[in-house]
């Protein structure tokens, strides 16, 4: 089995058309005819998740964030992106990046974590023009029965592993109709407040992104690398039924780079 057979299979399930223009999605180290001696799914391509890849045997690594979003200018080992493309490069990993391709299909990144929270009902928040059905950025979706403004963040700490999450004021109100975005989702606020959600999670908030609520809706930041963790788990799940005839595995190593001092 070579590489181009698993790149082939990832871009049928989220084409690179559908990555937004800023992106850096596809094959970015290694020769597609490469025959795969194993895969390690992450969240980040670090250079501490080339090493584990090597030490499991694994050639190919599918992580969710390009290592490279913008041309490099040399390769000398100082920044975190050049340590991980030398060690890549030197064990012969190929890298395989699929990012906002993988966003913004109803079965990704959303669609997972709709999964994970308990939504049914789904549909794309904000559909993207002349792409068909199930395309676009976010989701929405529907809690089987309204809940608690404080009992729906206690659950979304149980869920996604956390202590401190972040949001707007409380409205006193039930929440059922949910609204979803993993990574950076302010962009999606009014669309969120047009579509009559109770509440929207996403991460990476500003201080001034919590006045758009407008005691409209109750805006959740649980987080950038939490609100993606599970993407990992959907990579295999989507890999190791395809590939039955070599290891597809969940990297073992942390790459968030944030920490939370309680």
């Amino acid at each position: 089995m070579q590489v181009k057979e698993i790149v082939a299979f990832l871009e049928n399930i989220a084409p690179l058309s559908l990555q937004e223009p800023y992106d850096n999605c596809g094959l970015i180290t290694g020769s597609p005819n490469t025959n795969c001696t194993g895969v390690l799914c992450t969240l980040d391509a670090t250079e501490a998740v080339i090493l584990e890849a090597v030490a499991k045997g694994c050639n190919v690594v599918v992580a969710h964030h390009p290592i490279i979003f913008s041309g490099l200018k040399k390769l000398s080992g100082t920044t975190y992106v050049e340590k991980a493309l030398l060690a890549a490069i030197k064990h012969d990993i190929a890298m395989y990046a699929i990012h906002t391709n993988l966003d913004n299909i109803i079965t990704g990144v959303n669609g997972k974590i709709a999964q994970k929270i308990g939504l049914s009902q789904l549909e794309i928040l904000d559909p993207k023009p002349g792409a068909g059905p199930g395309v676009g950025a976010g989701i929405l979706g529907q809690l089987s029965a309204p809940v608690t403004e404080a009992d729906f963040l206690q659950n979304l700490a149980h869920i996604f592993k956390i202590s401190t999450i972040k949001h707007s004021p409380f409205l006193g109100k039930k929440l059922q109709k949910i609204a979803i975005c993993g990574g950076s989702g302010a962009f999606l606020t009014q669309k969120a407040l047009e579509m009559g959600v109770d509440a929207f999670v996403t991460s990476d908030l500003k201080y001034h992104d919590y006045f758009d609520a407008n005691d409209a809706l109750l805006l959740v930041d649980i987080g950038h690398f939490e609100s993606e963790q599970y993407t990992v788990e959907l990579l295999v799940e989507l890999l190791q039924p395809k590939f039955p005839t070599f290891a597809v595995l969940k990297s073992d190593t942390k790459t968030n780079p944030v920490g939370y001092f309680m």
